[in-house]
């Protein structure tokens, strides 16, 4: 049997980032992961479906990582300018980079990009094992540790178990902790696609009566990534038409921003749910990430939210081993509870304020978006506020604030 300090189950890119950022703790570290990652990144390999739009905030936790140049070495698409406007409308709102003195505003990379060189980080680190193709099979909970049993029988005991084990999470539900759940009644269509015109590396977003469509600019000036949100039966229409139609269909949505639009790639349709733990933590236990809450990707905020749970973790487990402290205690974690319970609430709450009010063609609730959207695009104070929200600069722990930055200064 062997003993860790902390045992996280899930090796994704929330996991494995907490595993990185405990390395040099004093805390002896294991991973538990069912599904390796497989293969090795080539510079010439298609464009993977699944993105993620990184933001300041992400990429700061993930450079005190000592991975972000490796990410970026393998490929990641920088976006300098965001618009978000009304589809047939006045109303927008346009970020860009340079007009706040900065360089970028996010990335959009590849989910598989971030968690291969977090992998390989954890492999290379002597305070951090990683216990793999296996999966979690039992654990019971004692007073002073927990003991857990693997899918392959051999067994270990935690002082914490973490649970990074996305969005059905085993280890939540193996915990008893109640899930508050609602089906957004959309899926998420998402494909890779050419354009006629260059995105110029700015992220746009369209709202558009009963969906929103995003195009998330790739590193090759022609191809984006889509997310577009729709309702289910929609979703699984323009999943199956033609690829000439759904061109066509995308194109007319998007207003042609960039020309004429081709697919390039199959198409995936994913189901949206959003979730909210009732508890973050319990006795030996903390969750992270999609176990604890997943919200709608309007926003592009959820690998985002995650990896802040996983700052505001990596932060307070430290200073408990400094103070001799059981980081296993309940009474312990209640700040990390506290904090990511609030964020992550305000984050929900938002989004889901936000996708009512740009929902249907209603003339009184469109004419108010769009009045809105202008007004915020004007006023200065609002706008900066929006953007650092946005970039995630509200929501950073205290010891990763203490990094210098030049996005502070928004």
């Amino acid at each position: 049997m062997q003993s860790f300090d902390v045992v996280i189950a899930g090796g994704g890119m929330v996991g494995l980032a907490l595993a990185c950022g405990l390395q040099g703790s004093g805390l002896r570290i294991a991973i538990v992961e069912e599904y390796p990652p497989t293969g090795t990144f080539h510079a010439n390999d298609e464009h993977a479906l699944r993105v993620s739009a990184i933001n300041a905030a992400s990429e700061r936790l993930l450079t005190h990582l000592g991975v972000w140049q490796h990410i970026t070495a393998m490929r990641a698409s920088a976006y300098q300018g965001m618009e978000v406007r009304d589809q047939d409308s006045f109303g927008r709102i346009k970020f860009d980079a340079t007009e706040n003195g900065l360089t970028h505003l996010g990335h959009i990379i590849e989910n598989h990009v971030i968690r291969q060189a977090l992998w390989q980080q954890a492999e290379s680190l002597p305070d951090v094992t990683i216990f793999t193709p296996v999966s979690l099979k039992n654990v019971a909970w004692g007073e002073n540790e927990a003991f857990i049993t693997l899918s392959d029988e051999r067994m270990l005991t935690s002082r914490l178990v973490v649970g990074a084990d996305g969005a059905n999470s085993w280890l939540r539900q193996h915990a008893d902790i109640p899930l508050t759940f609602w089906d957004y009644e959309h899926h998420a269509l998402v494909a890779t696609i050419r354009t006629e015109e260059p995105h110029q590396a700015v992220a746009r977003q369209v709202f558009h009566g009963d969906g929103i469509l995003a195009f998330l600019p790739l590193s090759d000036p022609h191809l984006c990534s889509i997310v577009w949100s729709l309702p289910a039966e929609a979703a699984q229409q323009r999943k199956a038409i033609d690829a000439v139609l759904f061109n066509r269909q995308l194109g007319v949505t998007f207003d042609m921003q960039l020309g004429q639009c081709e697919l390039v790639s199959e198409r995936q349709a994913i189901p949206l749910m959003g979730r909210y733990a009732r508890n973050f933590a319990a006795h030996r236990l903390a969750l992270l990430g999609d176990a604890a809450h997943t919200i709608h990707p309007l926003a592009g905020q959820g690998v985002n939210l995650g990896f802040m749970d996983v700052a505001e973790l990596i932060g307070e487990l430290s200073r408990l081993h400094r103070q001799g402290k059981d980081i296993g205690q309940y009474l312990y974690l209640g700040r990390f509870e506290r904090r990511r319970k609030h964020s992550a609430a305000v984050m929900l709450a938002g989004m889901q304020g936000f996708r009512q009010l740009f929902d249907g063609n209603n003339p009184a609730k469109k004419l108010l978006r769009d009045i809105g959207l202008t007004f915020a695009d004007h006023l200065p104070g609002v706008k900066s506020q929006l953007l650092r929200h946005a970039m995630g600069l509200n929501d950073l722990p205290d010891w990763l604030i203490s990094q210098t930055s030049s996005v502070e200064k928004i």
